[in-house]
């Protein structure tokens, strides 16, 4: 054998151990990858998780990454790996969404909540005026029906609540709660028969409750 022959044999040679070599360290590199996407995929669905909001089978998928990674079939475990990371992802988006439209619905509420408890605090009595008109003004109620709020609030001085006159000056109460209102409105509603000057017994039980 020649020189020339045993250099290409060993030229040869060192090309096939460098193809291999080549050929492990992408092995290694495509495992490390699917392995650290897996770990990320893992992260982002616990905390998906921990909000409520983690999908079905994203758990499941990565199981599946982590059975192809075991099996040595890298490009499968990353791409399993890599759904559902995707699918954890979208998940805490969605949470996101929903925490805001929580916080938008409450500050709508408060809003709300800020406007039924503004307006004036008192009402003087004009010509013309009876309790249910004035329950509807904006700046009162709002609301005709819940007039027996000023009539309870202003007992001391309505003998009648179909009987007031100029100059009287009422309390318009802002700190009734939903159970006074929703009272106030049903006696309202169901009040009966009534006459200018007579109190109606049905004021009277109103007023004890």
């Amino acid at each position: 054998m020649t020189m020339r022959t045993t250099a290409r044999l060993f030229a040869a040679a060192a090309l096939s151990l460098g193809l291999l070599a080549g050929c492990a360290t992408t092995g290694d590199d495509a495992a490390n990858a699917a392995e650290q996407a897996i770990a990320d995929a893992k992260a982002a669905n616990a905390e998906v998780a921990a909000l409520g909001y983690e999908w079905r089978d994203t758990a499941k998928i990565i199981k599946q990454a982590e059975q192809a990674l075991a099996d040595g079939d890298n490009e499968k475990a990353l791409e399993l790996a890599n759904k559902a990371l995707a699918q954890a992802e979208t998940a805490k988006a969605q949470a996101e969404a929903e925490k805001q439209k929580a916080l938008d619905r409450a500050s709508i509420d408060d809003s709300m909540a800020a406007g039924a408890g503004a307006g004036a605090d008192s009402y003087t009595v004009v010509r013309g005026d009876n309790l249910w008109n004035i329950s509807g003004k904006s700046d009162t109620y709002g609301d005709p029906y819940q007039w027996p709020l000023i009539y309870k609030a202003n007992r001391s001085q309505i003998k009648d609540p179909d009987l007031i006159f100029p100059g009287q000056n009422f309390d318009i109460d802002r700190n009734a709660s939903s159970s006074e209102i929703d009272a106030a409105i049903n006696h309202a509603r169901t009040r009966g028969a009534w006459s200018v000057g007579d109190v109606e017994q049905s004021d009277l039980d109103f007023l004890a409750r």
